[in-house]
């Protein structure tokens, strides 16, 4: 399977990434503990069907020691006892905020005052960053029909 475009090779496509993966280092540099920056990235791409970004978080996140339960959990994170009450806040606006169309008014208010009972404003604001930012991965790697499969941890720096 090969992509409709080749995203790595396209210098309009690697300017863009470029800047995109600049945004992504100032959320990974904020004080959002890291495990919750993969469960995000990871949850999102599962709802959006991004098979590129599903396969990169998850062996991010493997290889930064998250475990297998938790990672398989995500998905049903809802019904999983090994997250905890801020990781579940954080998974929550995820999806709220990745499905804003299936959703009139968007993400709640109490969605909102959930999450921000566990995270400070930096926090939150990393939170709301990374969850645009990793839509707009998966966009695009839908969209081109990145194949996935292949990835190997660190393997874009």
């Amino acid at each position: 399977m090969d992509a409709r475009l080749n995203l790595f090779g396209n210098p309009v496509a690697l300017q863009f990434i470029k800047h995109l993966n600049a945004a992504g280092k100032v959320v990974s540099d904020s004080t959002l503990p890291h495990a919750t920056q993969e469960l995000v990235k990871l949850r999102a791409s599962q709802i959006n069907g991004c098979g590129f970004c599903t396969d990169m978080h998850s062996k991010d996140a493997a290889h930064a020691g998250e475990t297998s339960v938790r990672l398989n959990l995500v998905a049903a994170w809802r019904e999983a006892t090994v997250f905890t009450d801020a990781e579940r806040a954080a998974l929550e606006l995820t999806e709220q905020g990745t499905r804003i169309a299936d959703a009139a008014g968007g993400v709640t208010d109490e969605a909102w005052a959930n999450a921000a009972k566990f995270y400070d404003e930096e926090q939150l604001t990393a939170l709301v960053c990374l969850i645009a930012l990793i839509n707009t991965y998966n966009r695009a790697n839908v969209i081109v029909q990145q194949p996935a499969g292949s990835y190997r941890p660190g393997q874009f720096g």
